[in-house]
């Protein structure tokens, strides 16, 4: 995860610690005075910035597309010329920063959804709208590399989009239930050979007919 470089305030404070300690301890274990704490900021500025603890959970969910956005915007892959090498080029990304502690590449939307689906729709759709608006930058590359091969099958990139995060989030549980990073790193070499064997199976069918 990239860090604030710039001077934050409290309010980026108590997010960047939001980020962090959710991604420790999940969603309802964390307490606003552990947020304020790990922020060093008081509770009256806690309050002054988010009316609630839903609220900066809401708010938590955002932060983390903006930062985890412009992250994913620098990240070589984007390098390519070929969009089927930055599709597996992405893939090959998400393994590398499969790092360090699980807190360090775990996904924060992904565990507060996990915890509070069926109790706090709000939070529940602010964290879709992350996970579903990152696959969706996926998709112009998978088009074009669909396009590229002469592709046409049944799936379509926003299905298969979507599968990809489907595939890292459930790699995150593997993970945080063995305490074993790799376990989630095999889990995204699978989803690389998923894709190369997608593609060339529906060329190969397509170049039959």
């Amino acid at each position: 995860m990239p860090r604030n470089t710039g001077k934050p305030d409290a309010r980026s404070k108590l997010l960047d610690a939001a980020l962090s300690l959710i991604r420790t301890k999940g969603y309802t274990a964390t307490t606003v005075d552990e947020l304020c704490s790990a922020a060093g900021v008081t509770k009256g500025a806690f309050f002054h910035h988010f009316k609630s603890k839903d609220e900066l959970g809401i708010a938590a969910a955002d932060h983390w597309s903006t930062t985890t956005g412009a992250f994913f915007a620098d990240a070589p892959y984007h390098d390519h010329d070929d969009p089927f090498d930055r599709l597996v080029g992405y893939i090959d990304f998400r393994k590398d920063i499969i790092d360090g502690e699980l807190a360090e590449f775990t996904c924060l939307v992904g565990t507060m959804t996990q915890e509070i689906y069926g109790s706090n729709p709000t939070i529940r759709d602010a964290c879709a709208a992350s996970i579903f608006g990152h696959a969706a930058t996926l998709e112009p590359d998978i088009e074009a590399a669909m396009k590229g091969r002469g592709i046409v099958a049944e799936w379509t990139p926003a299905s298969l989009a979507a599968h990809t995060q489907a595939v890292l989030q459930g790699a995150f549980i593997l993970a945080k239930a063995t305490g074993d990073r790799a376990i989630a790193r095999d889990s995204v070499d699978h989803l690389r050979r998923y894709i190369e064997m997608l593609f060339a199976a529906d060329r190969d069918a397509e170049a039959s007919r």
